[in-house]
């Protein structure tokens, strides 16, 4: 097993996390495009995804939960909500394992353990797939991510490290979109700065921005796309300055200082 933790941001939700000998996927996005929204810049490169021990997707939306991808890492375990899991299956992702709340699932050979945690994400349902929300904690001994999904705020996020059973080391948040403006159950950037204070993380990678737009987007206001990622450093300085800024362009990746 080789300890530490490894992140690659792939653009939008989708991250990797390498953690002590795991490869963790998060909300993969590997094509091309999202139904109709498009992908600015590069498509991942398989090497930075393949292989993963597991697969979390957070919520059914099209731009998380693209089927597509799925199928791509078909082999490995996908774990969700227990709505979502049956949904998926029946849409031809047999690996798909609904994870209840406050049950661990542990990676086969790997000390590396997630469980589902709260989310908050209900504003925009879908009628032909489970609403299901949930962000996810993944645990190994050199780390713990908080990998927050799509959510507005919530304060339950003041009790992740006590669910976790320790500090989390690392939080993936998002803070924006694909649009310049918002819709509720999600977060901007001085929103996701304070959810990173109330969870008491140490470092923080901003996702959920600078990638997908809709076709329409060439006619909003130029360089919205960017301005997320440098906002949140901002404000995360501001909110919580025990907190170190992980911005990464798609395709990126860093090795965390985390302890061993």
């Amino acid at each position: 097993m080789t300890p530490g933790l490894r992140i690659t941001w792939l653009g939008h939700a989708s991250a990797v996390l390498d953690l002590d000998g795991a490869r963790v996927l998060t909300d993969p996005l590997l094509r091309r495009h999202a139904g109709l929204l498009r992908r600015l810049g590069v498509t991942p490169r398989a090497a930075s995804w393949e292989d993963p021990d597991a697969v979390l997707v957070s919520h059914l939306h099209h731009d998380h939960a693209e089927l597509g991808s799925l199928r791509l890492v078909r082999d490995a375990p996908v774990l969700s909500a227990p709505a979502n899991a049956a949904w998926l299956r029946r849409r031809g992702i047999p690996g798909s394992h609904g994870l209840p709340p406050g049950r661990w699932w542990q990676a086969p050979g790997s000390e590396v353990r997630v469980r589902t945690t709260r989310a908050v994400h209900g504003e925009r349902p879908m009628p032909h797939r489970p609403n299901a929300a949930t962000g996810f904690l993944v645990s190994g001994p050199s780390a713990t991510v908080w990998f927050a999904g799509d959510t507005g705020p919530f304060p339950e996020m003041a009790d992740l490290a006590a669910e976790a059973g320790r500090p989390i080391d690392v939080a993936l948040v998002p803070v924006g979109g694909w649009g310049p403006r918002l819709s509720g159950g999600h977060l901007g950037p001085v929103e996701a700065a304070r959810a990173c204070a109330l969870a008491g993380a140490s470092f923080a990678m901003p996702i959920h921005w600078g990638t997908l737009h809709a076709p329409a987007g060439r006619r909003l206001p130029p360089g919205w796309m960017e301005r997320a990622g440098a906002a949140f450093a901002v404000a995360l300085e501001r909110t919580a300055p025990g907190c170190t800024a992980l911005v990464l362009q798609p395709g990126e990746a860093v090795e965390v200082p985390v302890a061993h």
